[in-house]
C-alpha cells in the first residue's frame, strides 16, 4: 500500500492512520484551491483506499481521535499493555522480554525500513573502496531508508550530508554513546562530506527535571566528548538548539514549515502525545526534523534544498525521522536517508535499562581502569553455566553474554572474535576469561578517549559550534548555479 501524497509504504495500523491523515489533508486542500473534478476524485479514491486497509488491518473504522494501540508509539504508552513477548520500542523506552534483546527482523517489519544486506554493504565496499566498518560487517547497523540513493549520489559526484545528534541528559556519557559517532566519524572520513551534529539541549529541558542552564552546560560537556572521536573540525558544525535556533532564520523556518504540515492527531498517533503533555513536547519533533533539510545551514550549503541527508541513528529514533520523510516533498526537499542502529545493552543484560543514575549499568567514558575492570567482573551478564564442570561440557551461550555482546562492538578483530565465539560456546573459554578479553579491550578504549578529551580546549568548542562554512569533498558541486 502506498500513500500516493508522498510515495511511502505504509506496513503496520499507525503508518496507515498517518497517512490517511495526511491524505486527508491532501483532499481538503485540493478543494480548497478548486482543483480539477479528476484531481480531487483520484485523491479521494486514494483516502477512501487507505481507510479501507485500516478498517482490514485493525478491525474498526478510522476515527481521526483515535490512533491505533502500537508497541511501537509512543513515550505515554504503557509497556505493561503489550504482549508479553512483544518488543516495545519508541524514543524514550527499548524493552523487550528476551535476553537476547530486541527482535530487529520484527522492527524491520514494524517500523517498514528495509535491512542492509550482504548486496548493500559490497555496493559500500565497491564505492570507498575499502573494507566497510565492522559495525556493518557485524550487523550493528542493521536497516536503512534510501542508503542505495546515497550511493548513487556518492559515485555520480552529487553532495550529500550527515546528520546525527545526541540528547544531553547527563554530564558523562557511556560507550553505548559513542557508537553512533563511531560510525558517522568513519562515514565523514571515508566519504569526506559535511557533518551537523545537533545537540537537542531544549529536548532534555522539556522531558527531564533539569534548568536550561543544566542542559546547556550537559551540551558543552557532551560535546567535549564527541569532538573527541576525532571529527574533521574542517567539516563539521555541533550546535545546541537553545543557540542555533535564535541565530538561524533557515533553520526556524524549516522548523515552521514541518509544524504546519503535521498534525496533532499524527504527532499523537506517532509518539503517544496525551492531552496532558506540554505543547513544547508536542512541538519538538520538528526540530529534531529540520536538520534533515540543507537549508537549514545557510552557511554550508547557502540556500540549497535539494542535497540529501544522511542520518546514522538508533533506530528508536527513527519515529521523528519517518515524519520528515512524510514531510519532505511537500516543503520542496528530498527526503532523508537513515541507517539504523541496534540497541547498546546495559550490563545487567538486554533486557535492562542503561540509566545515568545507575552508575552500574554501564561503562561510562569517565571511568578508570579499575572501575572498568570492578564493573565487568561483578555487573556484566554471565551466559556461561553454573559451575566449572557444567560449563566444560555444555559451553556459554554468546546470545545472552554481555561480555560478547560488548566486544561485537569494541573488538575490530573478525577472527579473534569468532574465535572467541567458538572457544565460548564450546566451554573452552570460561566466564571470567572472557570478562578479562573485554576489559582488556575497553581499559586502553577508554584511556585513549579521555586522553583526547582532556586535549579539546573550549577553543576548540567554540569553534565547532560556530556557524561557519564547511570545507568538504563536493563543494564545486554544492553551489552549482
Amino acid at each position: 500500500m502506498a500513500d500516493v501524497s508522498n510515495g511511502e509504504s505504509y506496513t503496520s495500523p499507525l503508518e496507515l492512520f498517518n497517512s490517511i491523515a495526511v491524505q486527508g489533508e491532501l483532499v481538503r486542500a485540493l478543494k480548497a484551491r478548486k482543483a480539477s473534478k479528476d484531481e480531487i476524485d483520484s485523491a479521494v479514491k486514494m483516502l477512501l483506499s487507505l481507510k479501507m486497509n485500516y478498517k482490514a488491518a485493525v478491525g474498526e473504522d478510522y476515527k481521526a481521535d483515535c490512533p491505533p494501540g502500537n508497541p511501537v508509539a509512543g513515550n505515554n504508552s504503557s509497556p505493561d499493555a503489550t504482549k508479553a513477548n512483544e518488543d516495545f520500542v519508541d524514543p524514550w523506552t527499548v524493552q523487550t522480554s528476551s535476553a537476547k534483546g530486541i527482535d530487529y527482523d520484527k522492527l524491520i517489519v514494524q517500523f517498514g525500513s528495509s535491512k542492509i544486506d550482504k548486496e548493500l554493504i559490497n555496493r559500500i565496499e565497491r564505492a570507498i573502496g575499502q573494507r566497510p566498518h565492522h559495525f556493518l560487517r557485524r550487523g550493528i547497523f542493521f536497516s536503512h531508508r534510501d542508503m542505495n540513493q546515497i550511493l548513487d549520489a556518492y559515485e555520480n559526484k552529487k553532495p550529500f550530508y550527515l546528520y546525527t545528534g545526541r540528547g544531553p541528559s547527563s554530564e558523562a556519557m557511556h560507550v553505548g554513546h559513542l557508537v553512533p559517532f563511531i560510525f558517522t566519524k568513519w562515514l565523514q572520513d571515508v566519504f569526506s562530506v559535511p557533518l551537523v551534529v545537533q545537540m537537542s539541549d531544549d529536548e532534555k529541558y522539556l522531558w527531564k527535571d533539569l534548568s536550561l542552564d543544566q542542559a546547556h552546560s550537559y551540551t558543552v560537556e557532551n560535546v567535549k566528548d564527541i569532538i573527541a572521536c576525532g571529527f574533521d573540525i574542517n567539516k563539521t558544525f555541533i550546535f545546541s538548539d537553545l543557540e542555533y535556533m535564535g541565530q538561524s532564520p533557515g533553520f526556524y523556518k524549516n522548523v515552521v514549515k514541518i509544524q504546519k504540515h503535521v498534525t496533532f492527531n499524527q504527532v499523537k498517533g506517532i509518539f503517544g502525545f496525551t492531552d496532558s503533555d506540554c505543547i513544547g513536547k508536542i512541538s519538538f519533533p520538528a526540530v529534531q526534523a529540520a536538520p534533515s533539510f540543507s537549508n537549514s545551514f545557510p552557511q554550508i550549503f547557502r540556500d540549497r534544498t535539494d542535497i540529501q541527508c544522511l542520518i546514522p541513528c538508533a533506530i528508536d529514533q527513527d519515529p521523528y525521522f519517518r515524519m520528515a520523510r512524510d514531510v519532505a516533498p511537500r516543503i520542496g526537499h528530498p527526503k532523508p536517508a537513515l541507517l539504523h542502529s541496534t540497541f547498546f545493552p546495559a550490563l545487567q543484560g538486554a533486557q535492562t535499562k542503561m540509566s545515568a543514575s545507575d552508575p552500574n549499568s554501564s561503562i561510562f567514558l569517565t571511568d578508570t581502569a579499575k572501575q572498568i575492570k570492578t564493573k565487568v567482573n561483578k555487573h556484566a551478564f554471565s551466559g556461561g553455566r553454573d559451575t566449572v564442570e557444567e560449563h566444560r561440557q555444555f559451553g556459554g551461550n554468546c546470545d545472552v553474554d554481555v561480555s560478547f555482546m560488548y566486544l561485537t562492538f569494541f573488538l575490530e578483530d573478525d577472527d579473534r572474535l569468532e574465535q572467541i565465539r567458538k572457544d565460548y560456546t564450546s566451554g573452552a573459554m570460561l566466564t571470567g576469561e572472557l570478562k578479562k578479553t573485554l576489559i582488556d579491550v575497553l581499559q586502553p578504549l577508554i584511556a585513549e578517549h579521555q586522553t583526547r578529551r582532556k586535549a579539546v580546549t573550549e577553543e576548540m568548542v567554540k569553534e565547532f559550534m560556530t556557524p561557519r562554512p564547511l570545507s568538504f569533498h563536493f563543494q564545486c558541486f554544492c553551489f552549482d548555479t
